[in-house]
């Protein structure tokens, strides 16, 4: 195993639910994989921290977004949308982790291109037992792209 393979990975989780960020928070503390997480709590924050302006000028590309849909300043579609259409970013896995259940949120999120579309479960068991299973799949068994500044 070489040092690449070692690395953390970065996280960048969109949420301004406290509460959910800190059950994130929590289960991926539990997780298998060595992981930074930065989080932010609107859309605004999310792209000025994805293109690294004003105060996110340091911080790292993330490896994986956690996106949720409902967010104040600019929703999680319009931060996708951004995403997927910039150059430098699009490249990054954007897993949407939301309340909404609504076919056209699931239709729009998929049309814009994210990569998978996960509905936040209310009991914290199994929100828990969703934020590990996010870590399985995308931290374990994916290859990630390295996505180079």
């Amino acid at each position: 195993m070489d040092k690449e393979e070692t690395k953390p990975i970065d996280i960048l989780l969109v949420e301004d639910n406290p509460g959910d960020v800190r059950l994130t928070i929590e289960a991926l503390k539990e997780g298998k994989v060595k992981n930074n997480l930065f989080t932010v709590d609107d859309g605004v924050k999310a792209i000025r921290f994805l293109k690294k302006e004003g105060e996110y000028k340091p911080v790292p590309t993330p490896d994986l977004i956690l996106l949720d849909l409902n967010l104040p300043k600019m929703d999680g579609k319009e931060v996708l949308e951004e995403i997927k259409s910039d150059k430098q970013l699009k490249l990054i896995p954007v897993v949407i982790l939301t309340t909404s259940t609504e076919e056209r949120d699931i239709l729009t999120t998929y049309e814009l291109h994210a990569n998978c579309y996960i509905t936040k479960p209310v009991d914290l068991a199994q929100f828990i037992t969703v934020v590990k299973s996010i870590e399985d799949f995308w931290l374990t068994i994916v290859k990630l792209p390295k996505i180079t500044e």
